[in-house]
């Protein structure tokens, strides 16, 4: 049953990657370029929930809304002062634009609130639910339904929605896409209100999961997620959906069966191992390019 138990939670960790990867696979996606600056959207999305709990004592509802959003026209505002006048420049001037962006977002977070950590409130019921012998605490169980719930409107959004086919067609060409009249750079825009909303619900369940506060909180978990994304196929939203869940019960079941120290190292080998031989990721699909 202890298995059954570390998979479990393996699969609520895994929920909170996948929907932080989902920001990182539809901003590359569309946009082409990865947002190192993703993971400090999820640390701004944590304070402004924490003090809207901590001080103004709203329900955790409101306060969701609120981070969502913040943290909405935090990446909004930052893909239009950052990331649009660089459009047309290479890859590489992006990605130490959002590397910048990264340790402006943290540094700032320090000067406003210092380095020290607070103490996330309690906000979900510590009890659990018992499932054929297998305990499943209440926020393992609302986070992997959160994560479901995220998955099913953001594929029905994508797949249905006048906007999800404009963002597909920008996926595929934004050239083309720009010829057939969509506006490219709205779409673009679009996308990192997405991204960064789902940013901060991820902040919120990883907070009541591990109830700290502080500048770098949103580093590691976004490296994490960011694998994910790849480890399922970066571009593809049920890749990171599932790149994110399994990555989650590596995790778990390292730190329990193996060691706590290593369980990263082990879920960057295993990323390794799959890249060697699927380098496109698991549900990623090769794409030719004419030159």
């Amino acid at each position: 049953m202890a298995f059954f138990s570390y998979l479990v939670n393996g699969l609520g960790l895994g929920s909170v990657y996948a929907i932080i990867a989902l920001g990182y696979t539809m901003v590359y996606g569309i946009a082409k370029m990865l947002n190192f600056a993703h993971g400090d959207i999820i640390m701004i999305g944590a304070y402004v929930s924490y003090f809207l709990l901590s001080y103004f004592h709203l329900p955790l509802a409101v306060s969701v809304l609120g981070a969502v959003a913040c943290c909405t026209v935090l990446g909004v505002t930052i893909e239009r002062l950052a990331y649009k006048p660089l459009r047309q420049a290479s890859s590489l001037s992006v990605l130490i634009t959002a590397i910048g962006v990264s340790y402006f977002l943290q540094n700032g977070a320090q000067l406003l609130w210092s380095s020290s950590t607070k103490v996330f409130p309690s906000v979900i019921s510590n009890g659990a639910l018992k499932l054929g012998g297998v305990s499943v605490s209440y926020l393992t169980l609302i986070t992997i339904l959160t994560c479901i719930l995220v998955m099913t409107c953001l594929t029905l959004f994508i797949n249905k929605t006048k906007t999800g086919k404009a963002m597909r067609a920008c996926s595929e060409d934004k050239g083309a896409a720009a010829l057939m009249g969509i506006n490219v750079n709205h779409i673009i825009s679009i996308t990192f209100a997405i991204g960064s909303g789902l940013a901060a619900i991820a902040a919120v369940l990883l907070c009541a999961t591990y109830p700290s506060v502080y500048p770098t909180l949103g580093s590691m978990p976004g490296i994490k997620a960011f694998t994910a994304a790849v480890f399922g196929g970066i571009g593809s939203i049920p890749g990171a959906f599932l790149g994110g869940l399994v990555l989650g019960i590596i995790e778990v079941l390292a730190k329990a069966y193996i060691s706590t120290q290593l369980s990263d190292a082990i879920v960057f080998a295993v990323l390794i191992i799959v890249l060697l031989i699927k380098p496109t990721g698991l549900l990623g699909h090769k794409i030719s390019e004419k030159v």
